[in-house]
């Protein structure tokens, strides 16, 4: 009999990310090292949990988009996982909070792995409030297809509408874990 337990996936972010400004097209903005999903981790019916938070700053009214993704180990995004609608955020935002969390199930592994899965970002309209809305935007996007015969790293990502040294986004904490 298989006994299968909750895994953490590492390597373990140490710091919080940088603040990144300034870009408008989708960058990573994960804290480092990314965790890395091995070649052949996830099984027929495993669990992948992913729980990121940061905050942002902003000038004016610009959109964010936010996202959960898997990469190459060199951190270059190749497919979203969970990514949120283009969102306008509050005008002068100063350091309020963002949280992310998706939970998606292997339905098929391989070279044409494919997980369902859906969750929450909740981003902040003050230092003490925010909304919450799902991750995908859609049920189409639910449904993630990536090979898992080779290792993946997993981060966050994020767009600004406009480029400005003010319009900041960081990722404090970043966690992936593999449950059965």
């Amino acid at each position: 009999m298989d006994f299968y337990f909750a895994t953490p996936i590492g390597p373990f972010p140490t710091a919080a990310s940088s603040a990144f400004a300034s870009f408008t097209t989708k960058q990573d903005v994960s804290p480092q090292p990314l965790p890395i999903m091995a070649a052949y981790q996830p099984r027929l019916g495993s669990k992948l949990w992913i729980k990121a938070n940061g905050e942002f700053s902003t000038t004016g009214t610009p959109n964010l988009t936010l996202g959960l993704y898997i990469g190459t180990l060199a951190a270059a995004i190749t497919t979203d996982i969970a990514l949120s609608s283009v969102i306008t955020t509050g005008s002068g935002a100063a350091a309020w909070p963002w949280e992310m969390e998706w939970l998606g199930t292997f339905t098929a592994v391989g070279t044409s792995g494919t997980v369902v899965g859906s969750g929450e970002l909740k981003l902040g309209t003050s230092l003490t409030a925010w909304t919450s809305t799902p991750i995908p935007i859609t049920q189409a996007l639910r449904t993630v297809t990536w090979d898992t015969t080779i290792a993946r790293a997993i981060g966050v990502s994020g767009t600004w509408s406009a480029s400005s040294a003010s319009n900041i986004v960081k990722t404090n904490s970043l966690v992936a874990m593999l449950l059965n």
